[in-house]
Protein backbone atom coordinates (compact mmCIF):
# COMPACT_ATOMS: atom_id res chain seq x y z
CA UNK A 1 0.00 0.00 0.00
CA UNK A 2 1.50 3.35 -0.56
CA UNK A 3 1.63 6.17 1.36
CA UNK A 4 -1.15 7.85 0.21
CA UNK A 5 -3.56 4.95 0.56
CA UNK A 6 -2.33 4.32 3.80
CA UNK A 7 -3.68 7.69 4.63
CA UNK A 8 -6.57 7.95 3.38
CA UNK A 9 -7.48 4.17 4.94
CA UNK A 10 -6.49 5.61 7.92
CA UNK A 11 -9.29 8.71 8.07
CA UNK A 12 -8.92 12.20 8.51
CA UNK A 13 -8.10 11.84 11.70
CA UNK A 14 -5.00 10.02 11.63
CA UNK A 15 -3.92 12.00 8.72
CA UNK A 16 -3.99 15.37 10.43
CA UNK A 17 -2.12 13.61 12.94
CA UNK A 18 0.66 12.42 10.62
CA UNK A 19 1.39 16.19 9.42
CA UNK A 20 4.19 17.66 11.29
CA UNK A 21 3.40 21.71 12.41
CA UNK A 22 5.69 23.77 10.28
CA UNK A 23 8.81 24.59 12.16
CA UNK A 24 9.54 28.12 12.67
CA UNK A 25 12.36 29.63 10.99
CA UNK A 26 15.14 29.74 13.38
CA UNK A 27 17.03 33.33 12.78
CA UNK A 28 20.93 33.44 14.37
CA UNK A 29 21.87 36.49 16.44
CA UNK A 30 25.74 36.58 17.41
CA UNK A 31 26.23 38.84 20.27
CA UNK A 32 28.82 39.95 22.64
CA UNK A 33 27.03 39.75 26.23
CA UNK A 34 28.49 37.62 28.48
CA UNK A 35 27.49 37.35 32.70
CA UNK A 36 24.34 38.75 33.94
CA UNK A 37 23.29 40.66 30.63
CA UNK A 38 23.91 37.89 28.54
CA UNK A 39 21.25 36.01 30.45
CA UNK A 40 18.97 38.82 29.71
CA UNK A 41 19.53 38.86 26.62
CA UNK A 42 18.93 35.09 26.09
CA UNK A 43 15.11 36.18 28.23
CA UNK A 44 14.29 38.88 25.75
CA UNK A 45 14.84 36.30 22.58
CA UNK A 46 12.71 34.02 24.52
CA UNK A 47 9.69 36.77 24.95
CA UNK A 48 9.62 37.56 21.26
CA UNK A 49 9.77 33.51 20.35
CA UNK A 50 6.86 33.34 22.99
CA UNK A 51 5.08 35.88 21.54
CA UNK A 52 4.22 34.35 17.93
CA UNK A 53 5.39 30.71 16.13
CA UNK A 54 6.72 31.81 12.53
CA UNK A 55 10.13 33.06 13.93
CA UNK A 56 12.68 31.68 16.26
CA UNK A 57 15.37 34.21 17.61
CA UNK A 58 18.54 31.93 18.35
CA UNK A 59 20.65 34.35 20.21
CA UNK A 60 24.84 33.18 20.01
CA UNK A 61 27.57 33.93 22.28
CA UNK A 62 30.67 35.09 20.38
CA UNK A 63 32.84 36.54 23.07
CA UNK A 64 33.95 40.06 23.03
CA UNK A 65 33.19 42.58 20.81
CA UNK A 66 36.29 42.63 19.32
CA UNK A 67 36.05 38.74 18.55
CA UNK A 68 32.50 38.96 17.87
CA UNK A 69 32.96 41.04 15.02
CA UNK A 70 35.79 39.75 13.69
CA UNK A 71 33.97 36.57 13.56
CA UNK A 72 30.93 37.58 11.70
CA UNK A 73 33.59 39.37 8.74
CA UNK A 74 34.92 36.11 8.45
CA UNK A 75 31.77 34.26 8.40
CA UNK A 76 30.49 36.63 6.16
CA UNK A 77 33.47 35.80 4.03
CA UNK A 78 32.96 31.67 3.75
CA UNK A 79 28.68 32.84 3.64
CA UNK A 80 28.02 31.33 7.25
CA UNK A 81 27.05 34.82 8.49
CA UNK A 82 24.51 35.02 10.81
CA UNK A 83 21.10 37.37 9.78
CA UNK A 84 21.85 39.47 13.16
CA UNK A 85 25.00 40.99 15.06
CA UNK A 86 26.02 43.03 17.48
CA UNK A 87 28.88 45.44 16.83
CA UNK A 88 30.38 48.11 19.00
CA UNK A 89 30.17 51.38 18.38
CA UNK A 90 33.53 52.02 17.30
CA UNK A 91 32.88 49.18 14.48
CA UNK A 92 30.20 51.60 12.75
CA UNK A 93 33.01 52.79 10.41
CA UNK A 94 33.91 49.55 9.53
CA UNK A 95 30.08 47.93 9.23
CA UNK A 96 29.09 51.02 6.69
CA UNK A 97 32.33 50.44 4.56
CA UNK A 98 31.02 47.03 4.35
CA UNK A 99 28.13 47.99 1.61
CA UNK A 100 27.83 44.99 0.07
CA UNK A 101 27.38 43.08 3.43
CA UNK A 102 25.15 44.87 5.74
CA UNK A 103 20.87 45.52 4.94
CA UNK A 104 20.41 49.09 6.73
CA UNK A 105 17.51 48.75 9.56
CA UNK A 106 15.74 51.40 7.87
CA UNK A 107 15.44 49.75 4.44
CA UNK A 108 15.10 46.31 6.10
CA UNK A 109 11.63 47.47 7.82
CA UNK A 110 10.52 49.71 4.98
CA UNK A 111 11.01 46.41 2.81
CA UNK A 112 9.32 44.28 5.18
CA UNK A 113 5.97 46.61 5.63
CA UNK A 114 7.07 47.08 9.33
CA UNK A 115 7.08 50.42 11.17
CA UNK A 116 9.82 52.42 11.29
CA UNK A 117 10.04 55.93 12.85
CA UNK A 118 13.07 57.01 14.08
CA UNK A 119 12.17 60.46 15.66
CA UNK A 120 11.27 58.46 18.86
CA UNK A 121 14.92 57.01 19.73
CA UNK A 122 16.87 59.11 22.01
CA UNK A 123 18.44 62.09 19.56
CA UNK A 124 22.10 61.61 20.40
CA UNK A 125 21.71 57.79 20.12
CA UNK A 126 20.24 57.37 16.83
CA UNK A 127 22.49 60.09 15.03
CA UNK A 128 25.30 58.16 15.93
CA UNK A 129 24.52 55.29 13.77
CA UNK A 130 23.36 56.97 11.17
CA UNK A 131 24.25 57.99 7.72
CA UNK A 132 25.03 61.51 6.07
CA UNK A 133 21.44 61.58 4.95
CA UNK A 134 20.09 61.00 8.50
CA UNK A 135 18.67 57.07 7.89
CA UNK A 136 19.05 54.65 10.61
CA UNK A 137 21.70 52.14 9.77
CA UNK A 138 21.50 49.63 12.34
CA UNK A 139 18.79 49.36 15.56
CA UNK A 140 20.62 50.78 19.01
CA UNK A 141 20.31 48.06 21.66
CA UNK A 142 22.84 48.56 24.89
CA UNK A 143 23.84 52.17 24.29
CA UNK A 144 25.65 53.66 27.49
CA UNK A 145 27.47 56.61 28.52
CA UNK A 146 30.46 57.29 30.45
CA UNK A 147 29.60 58.72 34.75
CA UNK A 148 30.91 58.88 37.86
CA UNK A 149 30.22 56.87 40.90
CA UNK A 150 31.76 58.23 44.46
CA UNK A 151 31.75 56.54 47.52
CA UNK A 152 29.18 58.60 49.80
CA UNK A 153 31.17 56.80 52.95
CA UNK A 154 34.11 57.98 52.20
CA UNK A 155 33.16 61.24 51.55
CA UNK A 156 31.88 62.08 54.48
CA UNK A 157 34.66 60.49 56.76
CA UNK A 158 37.12 63.28 54.91
CA UNK A 159 34.25 66.14 55.96
CA UNK A 160 32.97 66.42 52.52
CA UNK A 161 29.20 66.62 51.48
CA UNK A 162 28.29 62.80 50.33
CA UNK A 163 25.35 64.66 48.76
CA UNK A 164 27.81 67.12 46.73
CA UNK A 165 29.85 65.45 44.17
CA UNK A 166 32.51 67.10 42.33
CA UNK A 167 31.36 69.07 39.15
CA UNK A 168 34.82 70.20 38.01
CA UNK A 169 38.56 68.93 37.58
CA UNK A 170 39.63 71.42 39.95
CA UNK A 171 37.17 70.04 42.44
CA UNK A 172 38.32 66.21 41.58
CA UNK A 173 41.85 66.94 42.73
CA UNK A 174 40.83 69.19 45.60
CA UNK A 175 38.62 66.31 47.05
CA UNK A 176 40.86 64.02 46.43
CA UNK A 177 43.53 65.84 48.24
CA UNK A 178 41.66 66.09 51.05
CA UNK A 179 40.48 62.62 51.44
CA UNK A 180 43.56 61.26 50.97
CA UNK A 181 44.94 64.06 53.98
CA UNK A 182 42.11 62.11 56.25
CA UNK A 183 43.04 59.16 56.30
CA UNK A 184 39.33 58.13 54.30
CA UNK A 185 41.07 56.44 51.27
CA UNK A 186 44.22 55.92 50.03
CA UNK A 187 43.49 57.39 46.43
CA UNK A 188 41.57 59.88 45.00
CA UNK A 189 40.33 58.37 41.41
CA UNK A 190 40.19 55.83 39.16
CA UNK A 191 39.09 55.21 35.77
CA UNK A 192 38.12 52.95 33.12
CA UNK A 193 39.03 53.41 29.11
CA UNK A 194 41.41 55.89 28.88
CA UNK A 195 40.22 56.51 25.43
CA UNK A 196 36.78 55.92 25.58
CA UNK A 197 36.19 58.56 28.67
CA UNK A 198 39.60 60.80 29.38
CA UNK A 199 39.76 61.73 25.58
CA UNK A 200 36.81 60.42 23.25
CA UNK A 201 34.09 61.95 25.98
CA UNK A 202 36.63 64.77 27.05
CA UNK A 203 37.06 66.37 23.72
CA UNK A 204 33.14 66.18 23.58
CA UNK A 205 31.83 67.64 26.76
CA UNK A 206 34.55 70.70 25.92
CA UNK A 207 32.89 71.20 22.39
CA UNK A 208 36.64 70.33 20.72
CA UNK A 209 37.00 68.61 17.07
CA UNK A 210 38.47 65.27 17.44
CA UNK A 211 39.02 65.20 13.90
CA UNK A 212 38.27 67.24 10.62
CA UNK A 213 35.39 65.71 9.13
CA UNK A 214 32.86 66.17 11.72
CA UNK A 215 34.47 63.68 13.57
CA UNK A 216 34.69 61.15 10.48
CA UNK A 217 31.25 61.66 9.59
CA UNK A 218 31.98 63.42 6.93
CA UNK A 219 33.92 61.00 5.34
CA UNK A 220 37.04 58.71 4.90
CA UNK A 221 39.57 61.25 4.45
CA UNK A 222 39.21 62.60 8.22
CA UNK A 223 42.48 63.38 9.82
CA UNK A 224 42.72 63.03 13.90
CA UNK A 225 43.17 66.81 15.60
CA UNK A 226 42.76 65.89 19.08
CA UNK A 227 46.34 66.86 19.59
CA UNK A 228 45.05 70.20 21.39
CA UNK A 229 45.76 71.55 24.20
CA UNK A 230 43.14 70.56 26.36
CA UNK A 231 43.75 66.79 25.30
CA UNK A 232 47.83 67.46 26.06
CA UNK A 233 46.44 69.42 29.76
CA UNK A 234 44.60 66.48 30.60
CA UNK A 235 46.73 64.08 30.13
CA UNK A 236 49.31 65.46 32.11
CA UNK A 237 47.67 66.03 34.90
CA UNK A 238 46.35 62.43 34.79
CA UNK A 239 50.22 62.09 34.98
CA UNK A 240 50.90 64.64 37.71
CA UNK A 241 48.11 62.86 40.07
CA UNK A 242 49.41 59.97 39.20
CA UNK A 243 52.74 60.36 40.47
CA UNK A 244 51.27 62.14 43.31
CA UNK A 245 49.27 58.86 44.30
CA UNK A 246 45.89 61.19 43.70
CA UNK A 247 44.87 59.21 40.72
CA UNK A 248 45.42 55.52 39.57
CA UNK A 249 45.41 54.30 36.94
CA UNK A 250 43.05 51.31 35.81
CA UNK A 251 44.77 49.50 33.27
CA UNK A 252 44.64 49.44 29.70
CA UNK A 253 41.47 48.69 27.27
CA UNK A 254 38.41 49.32 29.54
CA UNK A 255 40.64 49.54 32.94
CA UNK A 256 39.89 46.03 34.38
CA UNK A 257 41.66 46.88 37.44
CA UNK A 258 39.46 50.26 37.92
CA UNK A 259 36.21 48.65 39.72
CA UNK A 260 37.91 46.46 42.09
CA UNK A 261 40.15 49.63 43.28
CA UNK A 262 36.56 51.38 43.84
CA UNK A 263 34.96 48.28 45.52
CA UNK A 264 38.16 47.42 48.19
CA UNK A 265 37.42 51.49 49.28
CA UNK A 266 41.03 52.31 48.06
CA UNK A 267 39.89 54.95 45.60
CA UNK A 268 36.61 57.14 46.48
CA UNK A 269 35.87 57.99 42.89
CA UNK A 270 35.29 56.08 39.75
CA UNK A 271 34.62 56.67 35.86
CA UNK A 272 32.99 53.64 34.12
CA UNK A 273 29.95 53.31 31.53
CA UNK A 274 26.48 53.86 33.26
CA UNK A 275 26.20 49.92 32.01
CA UNK A 276 28.25 49.24 34.89
CA UNK A 277 25.48 50.46 37.62
CA UNK A 278 24.11 47.21 38.24
CA UNK A 279 27.67 45.46 38.82
CA UNK A 280 28.58 49.02 40.95
CA UNK A 281 25.87 48.43 43.51
CA UNK A 282 26.42 44.70 43.77
CA UNK A 283 29.69 44.70 44.89
CA UNK A 284 29.64 47.84 46.64
CA UNK A 285 27.29 46.93 49.26
CA UNK A 286 30.14 47.80 51.75
CA UNK A 287 28.83 51.56 51.44
CA UNK A 288 26.45 53.79 49.40
CA UNK A 289 27.33 55.16 46.30
CA UNK A 290 26.76 58.18 44.71
CA UNK A 291 26.47 58.91 40.78
CA UNK A 292 27.60 62.24 39.05
CA UNK A 293 27.85 63.28 35.68
CA UNK A 294 31.48 63.62 34.32
CA UNK A 295 33.76 66.63 35.47
CA UNK A 296 35.04 69.24 33.23
CA UNK A 297 36.98 72.15 32.83
CA UNK A 298 35.28 75.54 33.83
CA UNK A 299 38.11 77.53 32.49
CA UNK A 300 37.83 75.73 29.06
CA UNK A 301 33.61 76.02 28.88
CA UNK A 302 31.36 77.35 31.11
CA UNK A 303 29.11 74.20 31.35
CA UNK A 304 29.18 71.13 29.19
CA UNK A 305 28.09 69.84 26.12
CA UNK A 306 26.70 66.10 25.90
CA UNK A 307 28.48 63.17 26.95
CA UNK A 308 29.05 60.37 23.75
CA UNK A 309 28.10 56.74 23.61
CA UNK A 310 29.28 53.41 23.77
CA UNK A 311 27.63 50.82 23.55
CA UNK A 312 26.41 48.54 20.24
CA UNK A 313 23.66 47.96 17.80
CA UNK A 314 22.33 45.06 15.75
CA UNK A 315 23.26 45.45 12.22
CA UNK A 316 21.57 42.94 9.59
CA UNK A 317 23.39 40.77 7.00
CA UNK A 318 22.92 40.58 3.47
CA UNK A 319 23.08 36.76 1.91
CA UNK A 320 20.63 35.10 4.28
CA UNK A 321 17.49 33.58 2.91
CA UNK A 322 14.74 35.94 2.28
CA UNK A 323 12.08 34.40 4.86
CA UNK A 324 14.81 35.54 8.20
CA UNK A 325 14.23 39.09 7.19
CA UNK A 326 10.80 39.26 7.82
CA UNK A 327 11.60 38.04 10.68
CA UNK A 328 14.40 40.34 11.97
CA UNK A 329 11.73 43.14 11.07
CA UNK A 330 9.35 41.73 13.47
CA UNK A 331 11.96 41.29 16.41
CA UNK A 332 13.28 44.42 15.64
CA UNK A 333 9.63 46.03 15.85
CA UNK A 334 9.71 43.53 19.32
CA UNK A 335 12.88 45.37 20.55
CA UNK A 336 11.26 48.83 20.24
CA UNK A 337 8.51 48.20 22.54
CA UNK A 338 8.74 50.12 25.63
CA UNK A 339 8.03 47.77 28.14
CA UNK A 340 10.67 45.65 26.56
CA UNK A 341 13.53 49.03 26.48
CA UNK A 342 12.79 49.98 29.41
CA UNK A 343 13.45 46.40 31.50
CA UNK A 344 16.40 45.38 29.87
CA UNK A 345 17.17 49.14 30.54
CA UNK A 346 16.20 49.26 34.00
CA UNK A 347 17.87 45.68 34.71
CA UNK A 348 21.36 46.70 32.71
CA UNK A 349 21.97 50.17 33.19
CA UNK A 350 22.09 50.75 29.25
CA UNK A 351 20.28 53.69 28.59
CA UNK A 352 16.31 53.83 27.31
CA UNK A 353 16.82 53.96 23.68
CA UNK A 354 13.54 55.68 23.19
CA UNK A 355 12.13 57.86 24.43
CA UNK A 356 8.74 55.98 25.23
CA UNK A 357 11.07 53.94 27.18
CA UNK A 358 12.78 56.51 29.29
CA UNK A 359 8.79 57.97 29.97
CA UNK A 360 7.95 54.23 30.99
CA UNK A 361 10.39 54.68 33.53
CA UNK A 362 9.56 57.94 34.59
CA UNK A 363 5.47 56.69 35.10
CA UNK A 364 6.74 53.62 36.79
CA UNK A 365 8.77 55.91 39.53
CA UNK A 366 11.82 54.02 38.89
CA UNK A 367 13.98 56.73 38.92
CA UNK A 368 12.63 58.02 42.24
CA UNK A 369 13.18 54.88 43.58
CA UNK A 370 16.88 54.77 42.38
CA UNK A 371 18.13 57.78 42.51
CA UNK A 372 21.04 58.45 40.52
CA UNK A 373 19.85 55.76 37.39
CA UNK A 374 19.03 59.09 35.13
CA UNK A 375 22.50 60.83 34.93
CA UNK A 376 23.57 59.02 31.95
CA UNK A 377 20.35 60.16 30.33
CA UNK A 378 20.27 63.78 31.22
CA UNK A 379 24.25 63.98 30.86
CA UNK A 380 23.78 62.58 27.42
CA UNK A 381 20.90 64.64 26.67
CA UNK A 382 21.52 68.14 28.24
CA UNK A 383 22.00 70.14 24.95
CA UNK A 384 21.40 69.27 21.47
CA UNK A 385 24.47 67.65 20.12
CA UNK A 386 26.95 69.66 18.04
CA UNK A 387 29.45 68.30 14.99
CA UNK A 388 31.92 68.08 18.04
CA UNK A 389 29.98 66.44 20.90
CA UNK A 390 27.70 63.84 18.11
CA UNK A 391 29.98 61.06 18.45
CA UNK A 392 32.60 59.84 16.55
CA UNK A 393 33.27 57.24 13.46
CA UNK A 394 36.47 55.87 11.73
CA UNK A 395 37.66 52.57 10.30
CA UNK A 396 40.30 51.23 12.21
CA UNK A 397 39.26 52.21 15.52
CA UNK A 398 39.91 49.33 17.58
CA UNK A 399 43.73 49.55 16.51
CA UNK A 400 43.37 53.57 17.01
CA UNK A 401 42.23 52.77 20.60
CA UNK A 402 45.09 50.64 20.87
CA UNK A 403 47.72 53.01 19.99
CA UNK A 404 45.73 55.58 22.50
CA UNK A 405 47.00 52.92 25.49
CA UNK A 406 50.12 52.30 24.03
CA UNK A 407 51.19 56.00 24.16
CA UNK A 408 49.49 56.98 27.76
CA UNK A 409 51.67 53.40 28.85
CA UNK A 410 54.38 55.25 27.93
CA UNK A 411 53.31 58.38 29.66
CA UNK A 412 52.87 57.21 33.14
CA UNK A 413 55.97 55.55 32.77
CA UNK A 414 58.04 58.65 32.01
CA UNK A 415 58.94 57.80 28.77
CA UNK A 416 57.39 61.03 26.48
CA UNK A 417 55.73 64.14 27.78
CA UNK A 418 52.25 64.95 27.67
CA UNK A 419 52.75 66.61 23.87
CA UNK A 420 54.73 63.70 22.89
CA UNK A 421 52.59 61.19 23.46
CA UNK A 422 49.38 62.98 22.07
CA UNK A 423 51.01 64.05 19.29
CA UNK A 424 52.17 60.46 18.71
CA UNK A 425 48.63 59.21 19.09
CA UNK A 426 47.60 61.61 16.05
CA UNK A 427 50.36 60.80 14.02
CA UNK A 428 50.25 56.96 14.23
CA UNK A 429 46.05 57.10 14.78
CA UNK A 430 46.01 59.25 10.74
CA UNK A 431 48.20 56.09 9.33
CA UNK A 432 45.51 53.65 10.35
CA UNK A 433 43.04 56.08 8.93
CA UNK A 434 44.50 56.32 5.68
CA UNK A 435 45.29 52.72 5.33
CA UNK A 436 41.25 52.40 6.04
CA UNK A 437 41.06 54.57 3.80
CA UNK A 438 42.78 52.78 0.80
CA UNK A 439 41.65 49.62 1.28
CA UNK A 440 37.62 50.74 1.20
Amino acid sequence: MNKIAFFLSAGLTSLSLSVPAMAATKIQWWHAMGGENGAKLEQIAKGFNASQSDYEIVPVFKGTYDETLTGAIAAFRANQQPAIVQVYEVGTGTMMAAQGAVYPVYQLMKDEGEAWDQSKFIAPVVGYYSDTSGNVLSLPFNSSTPIMYYNKDVFKKAGLDPETPPKTWADVEAFSRTIMKSGAAKCGFTSAWISWIQTENLNALHDKPYSTKANGFGGLDAEFTFNNDLTIRHWGNLKKWQDEGLFKFGGPGGGDNAPPMFYSQECAMYMNSSAGRAGVINNAKAFKVGFAPLPYYDDVIPQPLNSIIGGATLWTLKGRPEEEYKGVAKFFTYLQKPEVQADWHQFSGYLPITEAAYKLGQDQGYYEKNPGSDIGIKQLTRVTPTDNSKGIRFGNYVQVRGIIDDEFAALLGGKKTAKEAVDSVVARGNEQLRDFQSAN
